[in-house]
């Protein structure tokens, strides 16, 4: 079973969203922390969501997926990962534009986004 995300570190987290460009360092920083608050918010396995090359999680309640390819995959780069999680950019407008690849039922994360917190 791979290890579990983790937050990032408060400080990091703010300086590395207060970055106009953020270096390769912070997007793995970034990608990890909200993929861990992901697998927070939606636990389960039944969506496997990859953020190549910084992190991939499964989550969403239903069947779990144990061998193979999942029932339901969702794949994107970094930086359109983090402009959902934070709100920038909206599911349908990411998808419009191509920057995101959802397969399978209950591929669409629209009921657990934006990530970022009041």
């Amino acid at each position: 079973m791979p290890a579990r995300l983790r937050r990032a570190d408060p400080a990091a987290l703010a300086e590395a969203l207060a970055a106009d460009e953020p270096t390769p360092v912070q997007l793995k920083l970034l990608t990890k922390h909200f993929m861990a608050v992901l697998d927070e918010r939606a636990p389960g396995a039944s969506v496997e969501v990859r953020v190549p090359p910084y992190a991939a999680v499964q989550v969403v309640p239903g069947v779990r997926h144990t061998r193979g390819t999942p029932p339901a995959v969702v794949e994107m780069d970094a930086e359109t990962w983090i402009e959902l999680a934070t709100g920038r950019l909206s599911w349908s407008d990411a998808e419009a534009r191509g920057a995101l690849r959802a397969s399978g039922q209950r591929a669409d994360l629209t009921p657990y986004l934006p990530l970022v917190e009041d």
